[in-house]
């Protein structure tokens, strides 16, 4: 199995395995660089991606239900439509990040900076305490549908 650089179609990685969320792990913990990488539709539920960089890569529709991605470097990712429900992004650096659609219903976003990423039509039932986000998307945020006022 292997990854390749999406805009360059050159092997990042190449292993024998069965899996495609095996083969991410194994780049992270030998920390190769996976910028650029075409991870469309990968199924990593619950992978252990801490401090991966993944600057570029393209993750559209991924699957990273429950992955550890504390300190990873997803600046400038493409997660539109991604699942990451109870993801784990503390410290997390989203800057740019194309995040449209993603599901982040319970992500952990504790410390993740977000300034400049994409969040239309983004599940944003996280925690964001400490989150950096801009003035303008602190201001989509709050006027979005997040929040249910009432009277009482």
């Amino acid at each position: 199995m292997e990854i390749l650089n999406r805009d360059i179609n050159e092997v990042i990685i190449e292993r024998d395995v069965i899996t495609i969320k095996e083969l991410v792990e194994i780049a992270v913990r030998e920390k190769i660089l996976l910028r650029g990488a075409d991870l469309r539709g990968a199924d990593l539920r619950g992978a252990d991606l801490r401090g991966a960089d993944l600057r570029i890569a393209d993750l559209w529709g991924a699957n990273l239900r429950e992955a550890d991605l504390r300190g990873a470097d997803l600046r400038g990712a493409n997660l539109s439509e991604a699942n990451l429900f109870k993801a784990d992004l503390r410290g997390a650096d989203l800057r740019r990040a194309n995040l449209s659609e993603a599901n982040l219903f319970k992500a952990n976003l504790l410390g993740a900076d977000l300034r400049g990423a994409d969040l239309r039509g983004a599940d944003l039932n996280c925690i964001f305490y400490k989150t950096k986000v801009t003035k303008k998307q602190k201001e989509e945020i709050i006027n979005g549908d997040l929040f249910e006022v009432t009277n009482n």
